[in-house]
């Protein structure tokens, strides 16, 4: 939950706690441990190369996936919010923050949190708070409330919906979709081709994986990030029409 570290400059500081974090990084080494040994089970699969690539992205993403739970903290200080990361930190400061807002949720699983926080700057982009939801902190309600109340705090003026910036927060959340959709897209093609490959090893066929792996979905991904962000911007209203203010937020 979130932590007063005023001795460091900082009035808020959330993490994972230990518990959660040991079980999140025994949780990470036993499935990548697993995917380690069935990769490398049967000697004719994706070849000697093709194997050691795949092991080498494994062992990155175990790497990655440690360091995140290790150093993954969100700050909040008399200069702004930073969310540091696995091997960076972004930053924003109290004057390009528009506003901080609680969000569903999509694709639920039982044992999630329900609501994420998100943080909106002047230019329509949002960074997630990762350390900031219901899941996280027992009184998810009220640390939304002292955020808020801090950030009116240093910036000076408590917050007014803007339809300009409520513009650029739909284009941007438009985009992001196109992108999530486009990435959904290729991964379907990537199984796809991965198949095919198996097809071809069990059938005794030459193999190219290189091109089946790696060029064919980078073509999908290219073609369906292009259709979609096309497809958005044939249906964004003009100016001004999209703005909606945000009803408050009930925990």
């Amino acid at each position: 939950m979130g932590q007063d570290v005023h001795e460091r400059g900082i009035e808020r500081e959330y993490g994972r706690q230990g518990r959660a974090h040991l079980v999140w990084s025994g949780f990470m080494v036993l499935a990548i441990a697993n995917a380690v040994y069935q990769m490398n089970r049967d000697p004719n699969i994706l070849g000697h190369r093709g194997r050691l690539v795949a092991d080498a992205l494994l062992l990155w993403l175990l790497c990655w996936a440690l360091l995140a739970g290790w150093r993954g903290r969100t700050f909040v200080t008399a200069d702004g919010i930073a969310v540091r990361g696995a091997v960076r930190t972004r930053r924003r400061r109290w004057h390009d923050i528009y506003d901080i807002r609680v969000e569903p949720r999509r694709n639920q699983r039982s044992g999630d949190s329900q609501w994420l926080t998100y943080l909106y700057g002047d230019d329509g982009r949002r960074l997630l708070l990762p350390h900031v939801d219901d899941g996280q902190l027992p009184e998810f309600g009220a640390e939304i409330d002292g955020l808020r109340e801090t950030a009116a705090l240093h910036r000076g003026m408590a917050w007014e919906p803007r339809p300009e910036v409520e513009e650029r927060i739909r284009r941007q959340s438009g985009h992001r979709k196109a992108w999530e959709r486009a990435t959904s897209g290729a991964l379907f093609v990537l199984l796809a081709m991965f198949l095919v490959l198996l097809w071809q090893v069990v059938t005794g066929r030459d193999t190219e994986p290189g091109l089946l792996l790696v060029g064919v979905p980078l073509a999908a991904f290219a073609l369906f990030a292009a259709l979609l962000h096309w497809r958005w911007e044939s249906q964004v209203p003009p100016p001004g029409a999209g703005f909606r203010e945000q009803p408050p937020f009930k925990p």
